[in-house]
């Protein structure tokens, strides 16, 4: 499908540990976890635009503010499930689309790190 990919990016700090990692739980550390979401569009409004930069950075900052300084593991679903990478970007993901149903939601993608991301893709 041509059209437009948008892209918007955020971020916390937050600190998680893996319930059985190679078997064993894993100590808690932290992370400068980055955020990325990505909106896809075949069309632009009147403006001219896909989707608003503004409602679509003010909706993921909102969200990143609910996990920055915390322990994942402490907070809804992640003190039921590890809070790995790709269920923080699924969880990120799931919120967006209910915060934003008008969104054309495509992926979000979670860094935990400079070298390791995981992406969550609409299905």
């Amino acid at each position: 499908m041509s059209g437009f990919l948008l892209r918007v990016r955020g971020g916390f700090e937050a600190a998680h540990h893996l319930r059985s990692y190679l078997g064993a739980p894993e100590p808690s550390h932290g992370h400068s976890w980055r955020v990325e979401v990505g909106l896809r569009s075949a069309a632009l409004d009147r403006e001219g635009m896909a989707y608003d930069f503004v409602k679509l950075k003010r909706a993921l900052d909102s969200l990143a503010g609910e996990l920055d300084h915390r322990d994942l593991n402490a907070l809804p679903p992640f003190d039921r499930i590890s809070p790995t990478t790709e269920r923080v970007a699924e969880w990120f993901f799931e919120r967006l689309r209910e915060a934003l149903p008008d969104a054309p939601l495509a992926e979000v993608t979670v860094w935990e790190g400079p070298d390791c991301a995981a992406t969550y893709v609409a299905g």
